[in-house]
């Protein structure tokens, strides 16, 4: 995989990320926003404020400031403070979002070369890229995993539904079949984030 094609396919698995999470917060209630298991997890308000930090210190000013912003209180990320309504840490997650894919979208494949600091430490662009990337994603597991215990039965599978495995390889094969020799490569594309690891 070269530079280029290695910079579309991080934005492409972070938008899956984050279509994962938003479709798991779209099927939290409110109270269960607030809720943890005990006294030792973070609900998922507070794995929100998180990384909703996160990314507002790690993507402002990428290529050009420390990732760890001097004002960024991490610790205050895991407590829940007057002010932290569900509508307003929604907002800050949806803001994070919006300064990763601005500082992403934009590089080229030579940026890749290039260094950041995060706390004073130097990390190559692709290596400061892929550490997020796994933080995000082993943060959104655990929202997955508490939207869908306070869901229970009412849960809808972001993925390949519980044994439904041979259905959905059957209609694909249909949809491949239907679609004809011109248009299998498009028909097997697989959403961002949702199909491939089943």
């Amino acid at each position: 995989m070269g530079e280029g094609e290695y910079l579309g396919e991080a934005i492409r698995q972070f938008r899956g990320l984050k279509k994962v999470a938003d479709r798991a917060l779209a099927q939290t209630a409110s109270p269960d926003f607030f809720t943890t298991l005990d006294e030792e997890s973070n609900s998922i308000a507070l794995i929100v404020k998180h990384l909703a930090g996160n990314m507002r210190s790690r993507w402002t000013d990428f290529l050009t400031s420390d990732g760890e912003k001097k004002d960024r209180h991490r610790d205050s990320e895991f407590v829940l403070e007057p002010g932290d309504t569900r509508e307003s840490l929604e907002h800050r997650w949806h803001e994070g979002w919006s300064l990763l894919f601005s500082a992403v979208e934009p590089l080229a494949a030579e940026d890749l070369r290039r260094t950041v600091r995060i706390r004073g430490e130097s990390l190559p662009v692709l290596r400061a890229i892929n550490l997020q990337m796994g933080h995000y994603a082993y943060h959104i597991g655990q929202l997955v995993l508490l939207a869908k215990h306070f869901a229970g039965s009412r849960w809808q599978s972001l993925s390949i539904p519980r044994g439904k495995s041979e259905e959905f390889k059957a209609r694909r094969r249909e949809g491949r079949e239907q679609a004809g020799p011109s248009s299998k490569g498009l028909s097997s594309k697989r959403q961002p984030g949702t199909r491939g690891a089943e």
